[in-house]
């Protein structure tokens, strides 16, 4: 079993996708050698859909605010990690950035993140900065609550990080 606060799961059900996240993942326009950035992807189930989907040269990291949900990730993920296909981080999408030497990514999405549905706006507008900054030139990011996914749009930061 696998707790995720008052949930538990059996590694079984994390392991497959639900109708849900395999529509997102289908929308997604991803092809072999991107780098993705999935914000709030505990516990793994659509990254590991993702790196499957990447192949050789593609790359996904999964950032989550929680230490637990990144635990899941690294133990539920352990086989792509160790291919180099998916890594996990604890740290909020307020808080991210690329670390000193790493590669911009490609494309970015989240489902059910507060900070990007519009349930915390303030903490939204710091995280779609973040994110843009991570993000390649014009790269999109995606979020739920579309058919499936809708595009989220990236402002201009109005300050440094």
């Amino acid at each position: 079993m696998v707790s995720s606060g008052r949930h538990c799961l059996t590694v079984q059900m994390v392991r497959e996708l639900s109708p849900r996240l395999a529509a997102i993942v289908d929308a997604l326009p991803l092809r072999p050698g991107l780098r993705v950035l999935e914000i709030g992807g505990a516990p793994g189930a659509a990254a590991r859909a993702v790196a499957q989907r990447l192949g050789p040269g593609g790359h996904i990291l999964v950032i989550d605010r929680s230490a637990t949900g990144v635990s899941q990730i690294e133990r539920l993920a352990a086989a792509e990690i160790q291919r180099g296909v998916l890594s996990a981080r604890c740290v909020s999408a307020e808080d991210f950035c690329l670390r000193e030497g790493e590669a911009a990514f490609d494309l970015a999405f989240a489902v059910r993140v507060g900070a990007l549905d519009g349930r915390h706006p303030e903490a939204g507008s710091i995280a779609r900065q973040r994110i843009r900054a991570a993000l390649v030139p014009g790269g999109p990011l995606f979020v739920d609550g579309g058919d499936p996914l809708r595009q989220v749009r990236l402002e201009a930061p109005d300050r440094a990080w």
